[in-house]
């Protein structure tokens, strides 16, 4: 009964409705928030070097404060940010999909935990695999994978 309710369409509605009110309300009070993501659903323009991208974890923490919370916006599916990366402070255009955020945090205290579960990813996830295995079937795609 849980994990139907947790991964059912409308309750992942309603987590991504209070996202953005919460968001919002941030924005409007000028409060500091972190949130914590899934880094695959994740984009960066321009793509950040690799040597920076393979530090993240699968969770990653975003500090969403000083120029990062000025360049901060969203709309109905997505957070953005401009952030800088890594020792030689990389800059980036985030764009986040908000049924992406785990958790939005004040200074050390969660103040939102998103519940809902991804049904849409684990079908992503087989289709992507169920096109790489055609792919590679083909004898002359085995070079690419080298």
């Amino acid at each position: 009964m849980v994990r139907g309710l947790l991964s059912d369409y409308d309750f992942s509605e309603l987590m991504i409705f209070h996202i953005r009110d919460i968001i919002e309300l941030l924005i409007q009070k000028g409060a500091f928030f972190s949130i914590l993501t899934n880094i695959e659903d994740i984009t960066f323009d321009p793509a950040l070097p690799q040597e920076i991208s393979d530090n993240f974890k699968p969770i990653t923490l975003f500090v969403i404060a000083e120029y990062t919370f000025e360049s901060c916006s969203f709309d109905d599916e997505n957070l953005y940010f401009e952030a800088g990366f890594g020792q030689q402070n990389v800059g980036s255009y985030v764009s986040v999909p908000l049924n992406s955020i785990v958790q939005i945090i004040i200074e050390d205290t969660p103040i939102f935990i998103n519940l809902s579960l991804k049904q849409e990813t684990k079908v992503k996830d087989d289709n992507i695999k169920a096109s790489t295995n055609i792919f590679q079937s083909n004898p002359k795609n085995k070079d690419f994978f080298k």
